[in-house]
């Protein structure tokens, strides 16, 4: 298997280089504008003004999918005006039917129906774009461009207007867009590049303005340009927004508690503001924000040693986090989601929990308080760009109640964050030098918080090389950690999971329990094409050393890895028989630790289609080859663990219809059956109106795992790693309901009823972690060695059978039921300005039962006291 995927890999590699396709530049295009004198439109979507009588329509717009380079199915056509403060455009979609324009209604950039787009990179860096979408129903949709088209942040939401309307032609939209939202030079004329874009949603046609193939390196180098702009200034912006929330929670009233009363109600203020510091930086900043008509992270269960990685959803860290972001591994692998900067940090759980004596009763805060927080954003003139990030996070305290007298104890100390990310463009980008610096320092005054490390630094340098109009790359990232604090801290960090040091086999790494500081590094090398027909490719490796600590405001799953990979695709994006595109993806890796050994290897073949009918379909088969883990025996010696094959495959209807879906499965088992996974889901949408959707999303899952870590017990001086085979199956799902009244008042719902249940049995501690023969590896805890006390929900073992325990552990089986749900009214009474009406409930319970059982677990669920809250969240935008 290893030979014919690397046979298969370096044949599709061979043809990459000797390929004599190339992204073709298609001839760039000028719209010349004119000022407005004296009168400008009226943003109505009705474009009867004389006013737009003093330029010329420009259309010829080509297709660019599915059939590039043929003439759309319909016309479309702009026209572009300014005067001091505002750039102006009418764009006309020329339609033969328009009683079948699609006009659904969304919330903002839902990018749902027929919509029209335009590209404006008024930097004219080659690099970075604004983007303002509007559809038939008048829904906005803006984004962020950068990285050349790389990253569209649909979570930058500007101030711009906008109105549609439907005629006997087709559909127009009417636009103005304050030059406050945009950054530009101080020049007497500018130059900008520009690009307009269609979708017409009947066929599923995306025609452009400029031709830019889809096979092209890029995206925004290859715009077209906007000429005639003259006489304007970079306007400073200025947008302050203070808001109020008033929040109502109604939980279970707990006897004896005085913090369990059962009601709860607070008001509270804050601050959000932008402002313009010069012509190319914006500042944005929080004061005392608030986060909660956010949606809830997604339930899960995690068996294994390393921390669950969220998304982030708030919005203010959302915004141009792509400026902030230092990720240097990318794709489908477990080290993809690795940073020098992991906004989850900030307004974090409290990392601390009070000891409680008996009849003490705590109140914690569930976040951390951010007391503000700013970032520093823009690209100047000669190609900087520039992210600061600064936050201050609160000293927060455990309120304890023993019989009403109170005390109160540290939980999270004060803490600044600090971020620094660079990067200069050099020749148009071809070039690109970066490098960021990021900062923790936490105000350790109180004793039992001297766990935590007291500073924390991390940084690196980026290199990224493009040639032969950026088909080609070569890129090098490095990264480096210090940490520093108290022998405690520093012993807790080299114990972590992310380390484990003390692992009795790693003789090369060393484990000092004296240290009051570590320190690591890590990086990338890569080189590949990103461009042109058929092949694309990349090879590289990757390093994480033992000591590299990233986690005080960034995020690393596990280190003392070297991985190298291999990855090549074969694309065909021009139409034939009955599709539309496919995709050929065949991929290599390997990985060493740092002694070195071997520790995993592996490929895997996958295919992604869509048919013509916009149907889609994909799948793949992988391949794992033995390997050992250093972590499965959470700071033991590696463990061997045998080959492995995994399939999966999926299917996808039109997502066009009116009732559309989704379906999957995947299945994994090892040899030797260790374990055997399979996975199950689908997903359904139901669109009865353009205003109103609804969709279904359940799966369910199965691990069948003879290898199970269970806890770690001393026995005498050794350690005693115990095991089991663990019956583990979880069933959820997700419900989302849209209700659109306008294009600026929706109504969602979110809910996700969540039930995971494992049986554990079996038990066996491990005796040779690297034996050849699995069953060597490991000796059977039965008979009368393990009792089981149903009362104490505790086993006892006796390993040398002389009646006495030796050791004992908690019954690991387990039943988690969780339900989070929220509905949120979203009104933009006038454009930057929101109300928010907001209601969330959160039902979680825990207990020990024999596995997984439907019935109980469900009615279990939905006995559980309710927390609900409601919030209510008015902001009002002060705006140039």
């Amino acid at each position: 298997m290893r030979k014919y995927i690397n046979i298969l890999i370096f044949s599709l590699l061979f043809l990459a280089f000797f390929n004599p396709l190339s992204a073709e530049e298609a001839e760039k295009r000028i719209y010349v504008t004119k000022p407005i004198n004296p009168t400008p439109p009226v943003i109505d979507g009705i474009l009867d003004e004389q006013v737009w009588d003093l330029v010329e329509w420009s259309s010829d717009f080509i297709v660019r999918e599915p059939n590039e380079g043929e003439d759309p199915s319909q016309e479309t056509s702009f026209k572009i005006l300014y005067d001091d403060n505002n750039l102006y455009v009418a764009i006309r979609a020329h339609d033969t039917e328009p009683d079948e324009i699609c006009k659904r209604l969304c919330r903002r950039d839902g990018f749902e129906g027929d919509w029209v787009e335009i590209n404006i990179d008024s930097y004219h860096d080659l690099r970075t774009a604004f983007s303002f979408s509007v559809n038939a129903a008048g829904v906005k949709g803006d984004e962020a461009i950068t990285s050349d088209g790389d990253n569209w942040d649909t979570n930058w939401d500007p101030i711009w207007y906008t109105k549609t309307s439907i005629d006997n032609e087709g559909w127009a939209a009417e636009i103005r867009i304050p030059f406050s939202q945009l950054r530009f030079s101080n020049k007497d004329e500018q130059v900008w590049g520009l690009q307009l874009q269609r979708r017409f949603f009947r066929k599923e046609e995306r025609s452009v303005w400029q031709f830019i193939s889809r096979n092209a390196p890029g995206w925004v180098h290859l715009f077209g340009e906007l000429h005639g702009i003259k006489g304007i200034q970079p306007k400073r912006m200025i947008q302050i927004m203070p808001y109020t929330v008033g929040r109502l929670q109604s939980f279970e009233k707990q006897e004896g508690n005085p913090f369990a009363t059962g009601r709860l109600s607070n008001v509270m203020a804050g601050l959000d503001g932008k402002l313009g510091v010069t012509r190319d930086l914006t500042l944005d900043f929080t004061i005392n924000p608030d986060f909660g008509q956010v949606e809830a992270d997604p339930s899960v269960v995690n068996l294994t040693a390393f921390e669950t990685y969220y998304q982030e959803k708030r919005p203010f860290f959302i915004e141009g986090q792509n400026i902030l972001d230092y990720r240097w591994t990318f794709g489908n692998n477990p080290f993809s989601s690795d940073t020098l900067f992991y906004t989850r940090r900030i307004g974090r759980v409290p990392q601390y929990y009070p000891e409680l004596g008996d009849n003490e009763y705590a109140d914690l805060p569930d976040n951390t308080t951010i007391l503000g927080a700013l970032k520093l954003t823009g690209k100047t003139r000669k190609g900087l760009s520039i992210g600061i990030m600064e936050s201050v996070t609160a000293l927060e305290r455990a309120e304890i109640d023993l019989f009403g007298a109170r005390r109160q104890e540290t939980i999270e100390p004060f803490t600044n964050y600090f971020v620094l990310r660079l990067q200069q463009d050099i020749k148009k980008g071809d070039t690109i030098i970066g490098g960021m610096l990021t900062s923790t320092l936490r105000n350790l005054d109180d004793d039992h918080l001297d766990y935590l490390h007291k500073s924390a630094y991390t940084g690196g340098i980026d290199f990224l090389h493009t040639w032969k109009e950026k088909t080609y790359y070569f890129t090098l990232t490095t990264v480096f950690s210090h940490v520093r604090g108290s022998k405690e801290a520093i012993q807790m960090t080299q114990e972590s999971p992310v380390h484990y040091f003390q692992r009795p086999d790693a003789d090369y790494i060393t484990y000092d329990p004296n240290r009051i500081s570590l320190s690591g590094h890590g990086g990338q090398i890569a080189f590949g094409k990103q461009g042109g027909d058929p092949i694309q490719f990349s090879v590289g490796t990757t390093w994480r050393s033992p000591g590299l600590e990233l986690n005080d405001v960034g995020y690393v799953r596990n280190t003392d890895t070297i991985m190298q990979w291999i990855w090549a695709q074969y694309r065909i994006t021009d139409p034939f028989a009955i599709f539309n595109t496919i995709f050929i993806n065949v991929n290599q890796w390997s990985g060493w630790n740092f002694k070195p050994e071997n520790m995993f290897s592996g490929g895997n073949i996958n295919l992604f289609t869509q048919f013509k009918n916009q149907w889609g379909f994909g799948g793949g088969i992988n391949h794992e080859f033995e390997g050992i883990s250093i972590s499965s025996l959470r700071g033991g010696p590696a463990l061997r663990y045998p080959g492995a094959w995994n399939y999966w495959v999926n299917l996808h209807s039109d997502h066009r219809d009116r009732i559309r879906f989704g379906l999957g499965t995947s299945s994994y088992w090892s040899e030797e059956d260790v374990q055997k996974m399979n996975s199950y889901w689908v997903n359904m949408t139901i669109q009865p109106s353009n205003a109103f959707s609804i969709s279904f999303s359940p799966s369910y899952n199965i691990n069948d795992d003879t290898l199970q870590y269970v806890t770690t017990e001393e026995y005498g001086a050794e350690n005693r790693y115990i095991f089991a085979h663990i019956d583990q199956k979880t069933l959820s799902m997700t419900v989302r309901f849209n209700l659109n009244i306008t294009p600026d008042l929706t109504i969602q719902f979110y809910g996700q009823p969540f039930i995971s249940g494992g049986k554990y049995s079996e038990f066996k501690r491990i005796t040779d972690s690297r034996a050849q023969v699995l069953d060597d590896r490991y000796d059977t805890i039965n008979g009368e060695r393990l009792y089981f006390d149903s009362d104490e929900e505790t086993y006892f073992v006796d390993e040398d059978l002389n009646g006495t325990t030796d050791y004992a552990f908690d019954n690991p089986n387990f039943n988690f039921l969780q339900f989070r749900a929220n509905l949120v009214l979203r009104w933009e009474y006038i454009p930057g300005s929101t109300l928010y009406l907001v209601w969330s409930q959160g039902r979680t319970d825990y207990y020990t039962n024999d596995g997984f059982q439907f019935r109980n677990d469900v009615r279990n669920l939905f006995d559980v006291k309710p927390h609900n809250v409601f919030l209510i969240k008015v902001s009002y935008s002060f705006n140039n």
